[in-house]
């Protein structure tokens, strides 16, 4: 059974910074992607970043290029999201998923088969 498990969410102020993770699990293959997803009261879940395990590629939202960073520990099936200048429309919930892809990753919802449970990141002004 695929398992996914988001962790690090917290309160920090305009500015700061977080490191999100996704402990993966269960997977009976190596080429699947691990997206990261976020979901603020009121709104839609848009896709944030997410990252190849079999060959590293990556894909980012506008939104948080050049501030968000994306990386994977195969060795320890995680996942990490680091999130740095974090602004207040950055809050929301943020869940980890997974699907298998053909080539680059990408961060469309419909694409992704297993989701976690989200974790909460509140980004104060």
């Amino acid at each position: 059974e695929v398992q996914l498990q988001a962790s690090g969410g917290g309160l920090v102020q305009d500015g700061g910074s977080l490191r999100l993770s996704c402990a993966a699990s269960g997977f009976a293959w190596d080429d699947y992607a691990i997206g990261w997803f976020r979901q603020a009261p009121g709104k839609e879940r848009e896709g944030v970043s997410c990252i190849s395990r079999s060959d590293g590629s990556t894909r980012y939202a506008d939104s948080v290029k050049g501030r968000f960073t994306i990386s994977s520990d195969n060795a320890k099936n995680v996942v990490y999201l680091q999130m740095n200048s974090l602004k207040p429309e950055d809050t929301g919930t943020y869940y980890c998923a997974s699907y298998r892809p053909y080539g680059t990753p990408g961060l469309r919802d419909g694409l992704y088969d297993y989701w976690g449970r989200g974790t909460l990141v509140t980004v104060s002004s």
